[in-house]
């Protein structure tokens, strides 16, 4: 047998050993040390509900009893998504909410370290049939008072994973419109109507092509069906779904 030859560690990977003695990687939930940056701890991973078949083919809405695949939920068939199809990496319950709300009001950009391969596990049939993705858009006033945009965090990180091509600005918010929480159905659909735009540098390069459209919370679905409308009527082909959490209703 040849003797196995040990290769060199390189200067960064002896510093990101150093740096971890000094600075070990943290759960982003708990605060307690971790395996690696992105990882969380046992005990915050069993509150967190992943999403698993059986679930809606179309909205992946998750269902509580054994379903075929192509099933579809109510909902979609009393009214159909613009959308083609949606994911979600986990429910939306008081651990991934806690998690979701850091992310997007804390500052905490690099809590998309632990999102992303969750999303990547979720949506890879998606991500696999989609050319370029995109982020739902915050209006500049919002995006000032928050000081970053969380889908386009997660659309880039993505992107980055994948290798397709990120449009962090594909789509624009041309109104800002007031929150979606408390609204019904039908008074979210309205207030989002007619709110965005796509990006005229994106126009023609969009016509023909699949979209993945990307968002922190699938709520209702309202925002997420005007962006894919305003996405179709510019000529792009399928629109996908990806988020990190999805509303059931009846777990909240």
């Amino acid at each position: 047998m040849y003797p196995v030859r040990k290769e060199k560690q390189g200067l960064p990977a002896l510093l990101n050993k150093a740096i971890d003695l000094l600075l070990p990687p943290r759960c982003i939930a708990t605060g307690d040390i971790v395996d690696a940056p992105g990882m969380i701890s046992p005990a915050y991973w069993t509150q967190l509900t992943f999403i698993e078949a059986p679930f809606c083919t179309t909205c992946g809405l998750p269902f509580t009893f054994e379903a075929p695949i192509g099933t579809i939920c109510a909902s979609c068939l009393e009214l159909e998504p613009v959308f083609d199809q949606a994911r979600s990496a986990v429910l939306y319950n008081d651990a991934s909410r806690k998690l979701v709300i850091d992310f997007k009001y804390g500052d905490k950009m690099h809590f998309a370290a632990t999102f992303v391969p969750w999303m990547l596990r979720a949506g890879a049939p998606l991500l696999e049939e989609s050319d370029y993705i995109i982020p739902v858009p915050l209006h500049a006033r919002r995006l000032w008072q928050r000081r970053f945009n969380q889908s386009a965090v997660l659309a880039q990180a993505l992107a980055r994973r994948s290798g397709k091509s990120c449009l962090p600005d594909g789509l624009i918010r041309l109104r800002h419109t007031v929150p979606q929480k408390g609204l019904s159905r039908g008074r979210r659909a309205d207030n989002v109507k007619n709110a965005f735009a796509v990006n005229g540098r994106y126009m023609n390069m969009l016509k023909g092509k699949n979209a993945l459209l990307i968002d922190d919370v699938f709520t209702s679905g309202a925002t997420l069906n005007e962006c894919a409308r305003t996405l179709r009527k510019y000529g792009v082909e399928k629109v996908y779904i990806l988020t990190i959490a999805r509303v059931v209703k009846d777990l909240l």
